[in-house]
C-alpha cells in the first residue's frame, strides 16, 4: 500500500497534477512508519519544487522552496550508500532548481520592496549553494551576486548585523567589482558600521582595505580625521593632515582645515597656558591657510582666518604694551615700539578682511556662514580703524556691518 501511494504521487506529479500530488505525498509522509523512505522524500522535494514554480499554486504554499530543500536533505540523509541514485538520474536538476528558485524569488521580492522576504530568499540560495559545495557536487565559490543582494536586502530591511555578515564576506574576498560596479560603498558601509559600534579593530581593518583598493576616494581621509578628532593626539591629527595634503595637494579645503586646526591649537589655553610651540604653530597655520587661498583665491574663509591671525597678533602686542607701566626712557621706547608693531599687524590684516568683502560684498544672497564671515570682517575693520583713529573708514564699515542682513 505504501509503495502504491508513492507511485500514485509520482504519477500525479508526472501528469503535472501538482495539488493532487502534494496531497498524496503529504499523506504518505504523515505516518511515522513512512518517514524513513528516501524515495518518498525525494518526490516530496520534486513536487514542492514544482509548486514553488507554479504561478497558480505558489501563493498557497509560500514556503514551498524551503519544504522542497528540507525534503531533499532528508533524502540525502536516508541514502546510506551515499550514491543518491535518484538525484543522479535527474542530473542534480532539483537541487540546482531550488537554488535558482530561491534566487529568482529573492530578486522579485527585492524589486517590489519586500526586503525582509528577499533577504530570506537570498539566504536560501546561498545555503543551497553551500550545501552543494559541502557535498562535493560543485566547487566551493563565493556567490557574489546573491551575497551582495542578501546584504543590500538586509540593509534596506534595517537588519544591519545581517548586512554586515554578508558585506564582510565580499570585503574579505579579493574581488574589486561585482557586475561591473566597484565595491567602494561596501567598504564605506562596513567602516561606518564598525565605527558606530566602537569596534576600532574592524573599523581600521576595512578602512585600510578600502583605502588600499580605492585610494582616490576621500572618504577614508575624512573618516581617519574624524577618528583622530575623537581619540587621537594632536600630533597624530597633524601627521594625518600632512599625509592628506600630500596625497591631494590641490585641495584648498584640506589646507584650510589643517590651518584652522593648527591655529586653534596654538591659541588653546585649556592647560592654563598656550602650547610651548605656539609661535611655531601659528606660523605653520599661516602657511597652510595661505596655500588654501592660493589654490582657491575666492575662498573668503581662508582670507578671514589669515586676517584674524594678523589682527590677534596685533592684540597680543597691545596687551604687552599695556603691561609696561614704567616711565623710564627704555620703558617708553618699548611701548612706542610695540604700538608701532600693533599698527603694522593691523595693516597686515586689513587686505585679508577687504578680500572677504571683495568676495562676498557683491553677492545679493549669502548663506548664513557667509553672512557671519562678512560681519566678522567688517567688525574687525571697524576696530582697526577706530584704533588708528581713522573715523570716516570706521563709520563706513559700521554702516556696512549694520546693513549686512538687509543687503544680503
Amino acid at each position: 500500500m505504501f509503495a502504491q501511494s508513492v507511485d500514485k504521487a509520482k504519477d500525479l506529479f508526472k501528469a503535472n497534477k501538482l495539488a493532487e500530488a502534494k496531497t498524496e505525498i503529504d499523506k504518505v509522509l504523515t505516518g511515522d512508519k513512512n518517514l524513513k523512505n528516501a524515495e518518498a522524500w525525494y518526490y516530496k522535494a520534486k513536487i514542492y519544487l514544482g509548486i514553488a514554480g507554479n504561478e497558480q499554486l505558489k501563493s498557497q504554499v509560500p514556503d514551498a522552496y524551503d519544504q522542497s530543500f528540507d525534503a531533499l536533505k532528508k533524502y540525502i540523509d536516508l541514502d546510506d550508500k551515499k550514491i543518491y541514485l535518484l538525484l543522479m538520474q535527474d542530473q542534480y536538476k532539483p537541487v540546482n532548481e531550488i537554488y535558482q528558485g530561491y534566487f529568482q524569488k529573492g530578486a522579485a521580492n527585492y524589486n517590489t520592496g519586500k526586503y525582509s522576504d528577499a533577504l530570506s530568499d537570498f539566504k536560501g540560495a546561498l545555503t543551497t549553494l553551500n550545501f552543494m559545495a559541502d557535498k562535493g557536487w560543485i566547487k566551493k565559490i563565493l556567490d557574489t551576486t546573491s551575497t551582495l543582494y542578501a546584504g543590500i536586502s538586509a540593509e534596506k530591511a534595517n537588519k544591519r548585523d545581517d548586512a554586515a555578515f554578508y558585506y564582510k564576506q565580499l570585503a574579505d574576498s579579493s574581488i574589486l567589482k561585482i557586475n561591473g560596479s566597484d565595491m567602494t560603498e561596501i567598504y564605506k558601509w562596513l567602516v561606518d558600521y564598525y565605527n558606530k559600534k566602537g569596534d576600532d579593530a574592524n573599523t581600521s581593518k576595512y578602512l585600510s582595505q578600502g583605502k588600499a583598493k580605492y585610494p582616490k576616494d576621500l572618504f577614508w581621509f575624512e573618516t581617519e580625521l574624524d577618528m583622530l578628532h575623537k581619540k587621537g593626539s594632536k600630533d597624530s591629527l597633524f601627521a594625518k593632515y600632512e599625509e592628506i595634503t600630500k596625497a591631494v595637494p590641490d585641495s584648498s579645503v584640506y589646507f584650510f582645515n589643517y590651518g584652522v586646526e593648527l591655529y586653534q591649537y596654538a591659541l588653546d589655553t585649556s592647560s592654563g597656558k598656550r602650547p610651548a610651540n605656539s609661535d611655531e604653530l601659528v606660523k605653520k597655520a599661516h602657511e597652510k591657510l595661505s596655500k588654501s587661498l592660493e589654490l582657491k583665491p575666492d575662498y573668503p574663509q581662508s582670507a578671514l582666518v589669515l586676517g584674524q591671525i594678523a589682527y590677534n597678533a596685533g592684540v597680543d602686542l597691545q596687551q604687552q604694551a599695556k603691561a609696561i607701566k614704567g616711565t623710564k626712557p627704555e620703558d617708553v621706547k618699548k611701548r612706542v615700539d610695540l604700538r608701532a608693531q600693533v599698527v603694522k599687524k593691523f595693516d597686515e590684516a586689513i587686505p585679508y578682511f577687504e578680500k572677504v568683502e571683495q568676495d562676498l560684498g557683491p553677492k545679493a544672497k549669502l548663506k548664513q556662514a557667509e553672512k557671519q564671515a562678512l560681519k566678522d570682517a567688517y567688525d574687525l575693520l571697524i576696530t582697526i580703524y577706530e584704533t588708528k583713529n581713522i573715523k570716516d573708514k570706521a563709520s563706513a564699515y559700521t554702516d556696512k556691518f549694520n546693513n549686512v542682513d538687509k543687503v544680503h
